[in-house]
């Protein structure tokens, strides 16, 4: 039974089309994020290295070597559950540095081109076989199904509908960053159809060819001949050998690399994969044993390798031959997609732009994705012409074997990257040279040219290719005794010491603290335009920009060297290490390559993203060193750190809350840089000998502030500065010397109004004479005035001279009822005429019948202090208000003001002597204690409201609370029971 080409090209066709739509929905973002980027897609991603052999190849390797079959899932088993030591260092190389391939982790690790030319050839001869393998299956396959049409047209045809599928999954776009999103949910898609696929043929003929479990035990028991085979020890053969090369797999092949490493968009699910793909692995591998019972039970006709197919179509089951083959297609369209992809950008990075350099006038990102699309296409036909130089009856396993083997040459390349930093690109290459010239004269060329053609050769080679796992491991131990030899005969360069640090698993790496002739990121987009054009340039700068979150102003050199070492991992990406590095070293140079000392910020941020692995001692002393940092931080005193070339290297919290410099923006930076007066402080005395300076003053925002200065060497690390805020302790010094002056001059003032006081007498004499003998009714009037005022002079006088003695007013005091409403506009009278008034109006709203008992002498003296206060604290051409309150024993007199308020700090201290919020000479500090010590002479009380305006925080209201009258009291009294009684 037999099905008709044209359904199953039609099938075909369908089937890829739908992985097509699920990769542009994907790339469309149709699909949320929380789906395509689940750990389990993830996982299905990497079943791609179940290629079509795991249907068909499989069952052939159990038909002849028996359980040697479960090498090919267990060996890359192994490898995913070393992940922590093996698989996690590599994806964190490639993420951080942007390596896409096998070939950029050896440029990169070996700084060499030749190491990744050479691994680009060498991997485009190892996967000639391995391509053409999954070329033959599909055309075997659809040949079998159908029994339509020559073989090599249906590998042609295929070939054909794999190539425009491929330049559609992979190179649509191409960017420094580039992922293949819709790629990835496709394989994953291939993956479970693959699975489905072997788990369902493994059920049908466990219920359909043999009727259950026990049918197939007592078949088993009866039949002991297919048993055999899997009975052979695992000691014979090439279960070993095949155990290492299938663990290589998972790191060496371009396929598994680029899915496990350059596809890898979280890498916590390299963690999930460590387990979700072994047990993957372990129920594809169910169904092999199964197969091979049932091919033989029925004796299918075909090859063992095909029994897969033969069964359905023996049992009457077409359906199940074509969804096997929709397995096995789709396992071999997912290789070649992503192999001859990962291929293609190898080939460009290594082969092509180190000899060929693209016009900068055209846009480098389509020439890159049309050159990958030529590469692609070339890559398939001439597997597809390799699979027609070799017979057509020819078995898949050779292929695959031969293709593993020469992949398996990477291995030493690998483990040293990050195992063994002594390795150099001498011994990289020539154990490459030496392990791939063995396995191409013994096994490449044999596949191809045959035994016959290769008789003039010796019998070993016979031997080896007959033996293929001790051809396999006589090369591999070339390649590592090379790789020694000669890596322990030669030295490395500075770059490879360099790049083994960065690589190594052992080591974080001290990259050099330099200056690069770049000041900014405008600058790095010129220099850079030469060799990319203006466009590519500006997209890739501001790529990086954004990777680290930096702005196109940022001027730090730390912040620099970052922004260089990223646009080389990008550029990396794109064009591959080697020449990312020589556009890089060539348009964006250092200063002077010799100099320069350990990154401090760079190695802590490696610390940080390392500090999880770290076990032990290790883990002890990043504590310890995290508890002194913190200590530096969090310490009271500002201080900040400089390497020997002036960068900023630490700047604490202190030093943030001094200066209002955040250290977020100031480490990485020259001291020079910062901003005034900071830079010409810090500089000068981070530039002087002396190691201490006093009471250095600078002003900040119109305000003048003091700071001692401290500075210490730190040997080979730079200069350690302490700033000690001494702004307040001089303020304190130079009030209290302020008020010394002032006691002294208030002892003077009392020593001079002592002696202004006999004048006074005598104008006081002269009026009472002019008075008194004068005819003039007008001459009286204006010597009662004078007396009047000499009067109150000498009431002044008097106080202050007692105030001066004893620090309190005079206890003599008159008391007798007072008008608030007359002492207010007596007080407004004199101030008015001030000749400086500004403008400022005063509203007398005291009620006039409002009395007070008290002294009226000293009460207008208050209201005059008070006002005048006002008067100072307002704007221009504002309003001073006076308000009275009456209350049932006493009357508060409010004055307010519009100024800009009090703050509370300063109302605490507002009646103490000599304190003053004015300018220096501009208030003695004595009013409001003289004011406060009037009202308490009173027995009233005083208190402050500040702010009174809630909008502009504006305003202050000062309330003095004083004794009603006896006689306004009775009169109030009287009045309210009068009103009660009418009532």
């Amino acid at each position: 039974m037999s099905l008709e080409l044209s359904q199953i090209a039609t099938l075909s066709i369908l089937y890829l089309s739908l992985l097509f739509c699920a990769a542009w929905l994907t790339d469309k973002g149709w699909i949320p994020r929380s789906i395509t980027r689940h750990p389990l897609v993830y996982v299905l991603s990497l079943g791609v290295y179940t290629s079509a052999w795991a249907f068909y190849g499989a069952v052939g390797i159990a038909h002849e070597y028996g359980f040697v079959f479960l090498a090919y899932y267990l060996g890359i088993c192994g490898a995913f559950l070393l992940a922590p030591v093996l698989l996690s260092p590599l994806l964190r190389i490639t993420r951080e540095y942007q390596l896409s391939s096998l070939a950029d982790l050896f440029a990169f690790r070996f700084r060499s081109s030749m190491a990744g030319t050479l691994t680009t050839v060498i991997m485009l001869f190892a996967l000639l076989p391995l391509v053409a393998m999954q070329i033959q299956a599909v055309a075997d396959s659809i040949h079998i199904l159908s029994n339509e049409g020559s073989q090599e047209e249906l590998a042609f045809s295929f070939c054909v509908i794999i190539i425009l599928f491929t330049m559609a999954f992979g190179t649509r776009r191409i960017s420094s960053h580039e992922k293949h999103h819709g790629l990835v949910v496709s394989i994953a898609i291939e993956s479970a159809v693959k699975l489905i696929a072997m788990l369902v043929v493994g059920g049908m003929i466990l219920f359909q060819v043999f009727d259950g479990p026990k049918d197939l035990q007592n078949w088993l028991i009866t039949n002991q001949a297919p048993l055999e085979t899997l009975r052979l020890s695992l000691d014979d053969g090439p279960w070993r050998t095949m155990l290492l090369i299938f663990f290589a797999a998972a790191i060496v092949m371009p396929d598994m690399f680029h899915m496990a490493f350059t596809e890898n968009q979280k890498p916590r699910n390299l963690g999930t994969a460590s387990w979700a793909f072994p047990l993957y692995l372990l129920l594809m591998s169910l169904p092999i044993p199964l197969l091979l019972w049932g091919g033989v039970k029925l004796q299918t006709a075909t090859s063992p390798e095909y029994f897969v197919l033969g069964i359905g179509l023996d049992i009457g089951a077409p359906w199940l031959s074509l969804l096997t083959y929709l397995g096995a297609m789709s396992a071999a369209s997912g290789l070649i997609i992503v192999t001859t992809l990962a291929l293609s950008a190898m080939v460009v990075n290594h082969l092509i732009l180190p000899v060929f350099q693209p016009d900068t006038n055209i846009n480098i990102y389509r020439w890159l994705s049309w050159t990958k699309r030529i590469l692609i296409a070339a890559m398939i036909f001439a597997s597809y012409g390799f699979y027609r130089m070799l017979s057509s009856d020819h078995s898949l396993a050779p292929l695959v074997i031969v293709a593993f083997v020469a992949c398996l040459q990477f291995l030493p390349g690998v483990l040293s990257t990050i195992y063994w930093p002594h390795a150099n690109r001498y011994g990289f290459c020539a154990g490459l040279i030496a392990g791939s010239s063995i396995w191409f004269v013994t096994m490449f060329l044999p596949l191809v040219l045959g035994t016959e053609v290769l008789a003039f050769f010796t019998d070993s080679i016979f031997f080896l290719q007959a033996d293929w796992h001790w051809s396999a491991l006589i090369s591999l131990t070339a390649n590592i005794a090379a790789l020694l030899a000669v890596s322990l005969a030669t030295e490395l360069s500075s770059e490879e010491k360099h790049a083994a640090e960065v690589c190594s698993i052992q080591s974080l790496g001290r990259p050099s603290r330099q200056s690069l002739k770049a000041q900014s990121p405008r600058e790095f987009q010129e220099h850079l335009t030469g060799p990319l054009g203006a466009y590519t340039a500006q997209r890739e700068v501001s790529q990086a920009l954004y990777d680290l979150g930096m702005s196109l102003d940022e001027n730090r050199p730390y912040a620099l060297r970052r922004l260089r070492d990223r646009i080389e991992a990008n550029l990396s990406g794109l064009m591959g290490p080697s020449v990312a590095r020589d556009i890089i070293n060539r348009y964006l140079p250092y200063e002077d390559e010799s100099s320069g000392v350990a990154d401090i910020n760079f190695v802590e941020n490696q610390i940080e993203d390392y500090q999880h692995r770290l076990t032990g001692l290790a883990l002890e002393l990043d504590n310890l060193r995290r508890y002194h940092r913190q200590t530096l931080q969090h310490l009271p005193m500002a201080i900040c750190s400089l390497g020997e070339d002036g960068e900023v290297m630490m700047w604490n919290q202190a030093m943030e809350e001094v200066t209002g410099i955040p250290g977020s923006t100031t480490v990485g930076s020259y001291l020079g840089s910062l901003q005034a007066p900071w830079n010409t402080m810090l500089s000068h005395f981070e530039d002087n000998k002396v190691r201490s300076r006093e009471k250095q003053q600078i002003k900040i925002d119109g305000q003048q502030r003091w700071f001692n200065l401290h500075k210490a060497s730190i040997e080979g690390d730079g200069t350690v500065i302490m700033l000690e805020d001494q702004t307040e302790p001089q303020m304190l010094e130079q009030k209290l010397i302020h008020s010394e002056r002032l006691a002294s001059i208030g002892q003077l003032a009392a020593g001079v109004a002592h002696e202004i006081g006999n004048p006074v007498t005598g104008v006081d004499c002269l009026a009472q004479e002019l008075r008194d003998y004068s005819q003039s009714q007008d001459a009286r009037e204006i010597a009662d005035q004078i007396l009047e005022q000499t009067k109150r002079i000498g009431k002044i006088l008097h106080s202050l001279v007692s105030f001066a003695h004893t620090g309190q007013a005079s206890e003599q005091m008159t008391v007798e009822s007072v008008s608030l409403y007359r002492c207010t506009d007596e007080a407004i009278a004199l101030l008015s005429l001030h000749q400086d008034t500004r403008g400022i109006r005063y509203i007398n709203n005291c009620h006039m019948d409002y009395l007070v008992s008290g002294d009226i002498q000293k009460l207008t003296q208050v209201l005059i202090n008070l006002l005048s206060n006002a008067r100072d604290a307002s704007p221009n051409n504002a309003v001073v208000t006076v308000n009275t309150i009456p209350w049932e024993h006493s009357i508060t007199l409010e004055v307010t003001d519009q100024g800009s308020g009090i703050s509370e700090e300063n109302q605490k201290r507002l009646f103490e002597p000599f304190f003053t919020t004015k300018g220096a000479g501009k208030g003695t500090g004595l009013g409001l204690a003289l004011v406060y010590s009037i009202i308490e002479e009173h027995f009233g009380t005083i208190s402050v409201r500040s702010p009174v305006n809630e909008g502009d925080q504006g305003g202050t209201c000062i309330s003095i609370s004083l004794p009603r009258h006896m006689a306004e009291l009775k009169s109030s009294t009287r009045r309210e029971t009068e009103g009660n009684l009418v009532g």
